[in-house]
């Protein structure tokens, strides 16, 4: 028996946006696929002063925060015990050096969100935005020449399945039971922050072997495997850290001295998607 998914049972699952690099996002039901990626997603991003990128890496605070994208690309920003703010997309004329591989100036935001975002994280920072979207994807991140990204760590779209997240939720209560812990609940897909999530008929970790996805008209090409960090490990909304999933990825999805979940992905051709599409695999 093949087991190639029955493309008639595999769509769409879920759909993310996460506007403003490594703050909480949001799900949506339908999107806009671009060259760089889904529209609006991580076209804004955190500086120090030095113009060095922040990411919930070094700052788990971050995740305390959620973007929720507008009309016209800008942002609505929240956070527990401060009114809301609103941020328009700058004026592109606007200059500011930032350190990120390849994306060489940005748009600085306005000071009050300079000010908001400061005070939440107790540092100073600044918000950016990427007026257009001409950076590079990297050749060893998969990259072909006029590939572009927008602030997202490598490459356009990360892709996963609900097939792997369940694998992996089996995984860890199971340790958990041979240690004598009570067994946690299931790890919401939101701490790995993919764009597009499978589900249907797919075997966990079938999406390693993946080298196309059509969705409708649009297609997209596989980049590289996702090696994950230290990220998947906060807690959306808390900022509190644990050692899962790293620690269970580690037993069962360990080579090369990383660890793995997803797949980053290019768009071959552009177009809208929505929850519950067909998904055809390749």
């Amino acid at each position: 028996m093949s087991s190639r998914p029955d493309p008639a049972r595999t769509f769409v699952a879920a759909l993310a946006v996460h506007p403003v690099k490594s703050l909480r996002g949001v799900p949506v039901e339908a999107a806009h696929v671009r060259p760089e990626g889904l529209a609006g997603d991580r076209r804004w991003m955190l500086v120090d002063p030095a113009g060095d990128t922040l990411t919930a890496r070094r700052v788990p605070q971050m995740l305390t925060m959620r973007a929720t994208p507008r009309d016209g690309g800008g942002v609505l920003l929240e956070r527990d015990g401060a009114a809301p703010l609103e941020v328009d997309v700058p004026d592109s004329s606007g200059h500011a050096e930032v350190t990120l591989t390849g994306a060489g100036a940005a748009a600085p935001a306005s000071q009050d969100a300079h000010d908001w975002l400061s005070a939440a994280l107790g540092r100073p920072v600044r918000l950016v935005h990427q007026s257009a979207p001409t950076r590079p994807v990297r050749a060893q991140d998969g990259g072909l020449a006029g590939d572009v990204v927008s602030f997202a760590d490598a490459a356009p779209l990360l892709v996963a399945t609900q097939a792997s997240l369940t694998q992996l939720d089996a995984w860890i209560a199971a340790a958990a039971r041979e240690r004598g812990e009570d067994s946690p609940g299931p790890l919401p897909m939101e701490r790995f922050r993919p764009n597009l999530v499978v589900g249907g008929d797919v075997t966990p970790f079938a999406e390693d072997g993946w080298t196309r996805l059509r969705i409708g008209h649009v297609e997209l090409r596989f980049a590289e495997h996702c090696d994950r960090c230290v990220l998947t490990t906060t807690e959306p909304g808390t900022g509190r850290r644990g050692p899962e999933p790293i620690r269970t990825l580690a037993v069962h999805r360990k080579r090369e001295g990383k660890t793995w979940f997803g797949v980053r992905m290019v768009p071959v051709t552009t177009g809208h998607v929505a929850v519950g599409d067909q998904v055809v695999v390749g």
